[in-house]
């Protein structure tokens, strides 16, 4: 049975009422300027997109042979292009578009909208009244598929407002590996993507994400991500960020719910060109002994201006541990780096939280050492960059850490 017409009413009320409600960080965008749609047929495989979507899937870790994969879920501005299920996982796991989850199950009311407030901003607002679709995957309880799901929400023309809405539910005991790219086919495509992410992780799941987005100069993205664990939960995401965009403002929330859950969010950015960044996370740690960790690593260079925020937020009596660590470098003296951290203990006696932020630049003595063996300037301050950048996230596939660490070394030689 599909999702209750009052409920999804209700829904659009509130988003009416948040219409023109600007958000609280970043620059706002006049969404009026983003109303082209368009509505692509389905494919039979990934090799059937054309070689710029192949070529922009491949650059976020898409595997277009679909090797190594549990499932794969593919969109183009608004439309659902493809779907797949390794036949390895029927029974275990289920992938479709988010529009097609709400005509089938009635339960999804306790998800959909209910970790992200529709009235949060104008573009939570615009997302829930101009739904595109979105994923929703799910992994059975206590089913551990062996290999990730991948999914490319891709923007193919300009002036479209893609609105996604993601949802993924990891049952208890399951685990679940998901990397996705957010990307263009057209280098100098004008739009916006906002994408909705509402992540459950139920008692003693495992979510690991990866995000890997590629845009571009004329660009804005607003993603809104909340994800909730229960108990003895782990939820790690990793982000990716090496090319420049117009704009992007993100503050991705793990909500420590249950008793033992745990989240970890690794960030790496280099902003390039005139790109405005404002990233950060939130660790709220309601239950007892839970943990958290924040790390990031941020590069400004050329006329970019990048807020690295961090927010932990401890609310549990009992016993709880954070850490955040955000260290950034400045290529150019147009450049800026704001280091926001932030500690906050809601008459949590136990808690402890620690932070250590620094921004700084390129050690002289390292790159003297490295032309001393014979490496060039260039050569040297680029691996060292490189070094700076790679955090070797965990619980990503080598071909795809491999990929971020090429991309990182040949945006570091660019930079320079």
């Amino acid at each position: 049975m599909p999702i209750s017409t009052s409920y999804l009413s209700d829904i659009k009320v509130k988003a009416e009422k948040a219409k023109e409600k600007k958000a609280v960080f970043g620059p706002d965008i006049d969404l009026s300027r983003y109303t082209q749609h368009i509505e692509r047929g389905r494919i039979e495989s990934l090799e059937n997109l054309s070689q710029q979507a192949k070529e922009a899937a491949i650059m976020t870790g898409i595997n277009i042979k679909e090797e190594l994969r549990s499932g794969s879920y593919f969109q183009i501005d608004q439309s659902v292009v493809y779907e797949s299920l390794n036949k390895a996982y029927e029974g275990k796991l289920e992938i479709m578009s988010t529009t097609d989850a709400l005509n089938r199950y009635d339960w999804l009311e306790d998800y959909y909208w209910k970790a992200v407030p529709v009235d949060q901003d104008k573009y939570t607002a615009q997302a829930a009244l101009n739904m595109t679709h979105g994923y929703f995957i799910r992994v059975f309880p206590h089913q551990k598929p062996q290999y990730p799901v991948q999914s490319c929400l891709l923007v193919a023309e300009n002036y479209v407002s893609q609105n996604v809405h993601n949802i993924i539910i990891v049952e208890e005991g399951a685990e679940l590996q998901v990397i996705t790219g957010c990307t263009l086919s057209k280098s100098g495509a004008e739009g916006i993507h906002l994408g909705i992410s509402e992540f459950y992780v139920k008692k003693g799941g495992k979510l690991f994400f990866t995000m890997i987005h590629n845009w571009a100069d004329n660009f804005h993205v607003r993603p809104r991500t909340w994800a909730v664990i229960e108990d003895d939960g782990s939820f790690v995401s990793n982000y990716v960020l090496l090319k420049p965009v117009k704009s992007i403002q993100a503050f991705p929330v793990a909500y420590l719910k249950g008793d033992r859950a745990s989240a970890k969010f690794n960030t790496v950015v280099y902003g390039l060109k005139d790109s405005y960044i404002d990233l950060g996370s939130r660790i709220i740690l309601e239950g007892k002994d839970t943990r958290g960790e924040s790390i990031a690593r941020t590069i400004a260079a050329d006329e970019s201006v990048i807020y690295a925020r961090g927010d932990l937020v401890a609310k549990t009596r009992d016993y709880c541990l954070a850490h955040l660590d955000c260290r950034g470098i400045v290529f150019s003296n147009k450049a800026k780096i704001y280091a926001i951290p932030q500690l906050v203990s809601d008459g949590a006696l136990k808690a402890e939280l620690s932070h250590e932020a620094s921004i700084g630049p390129i050690a002289e003595e390292q790159v003297e050492y490295l032309m001393s063996r014979g490496i060039s300037k260039d050569d040297a301050v680029s691996a060292i960059t490189t070094g700076f950048l790679n955090l070797d996230i965990p619980f990503i596939p080598e071909f795809l850490d491999k990929n971020i660490k090429e991309v990182i070394a040949a945006t570091a030689k660019e930079a320079l």
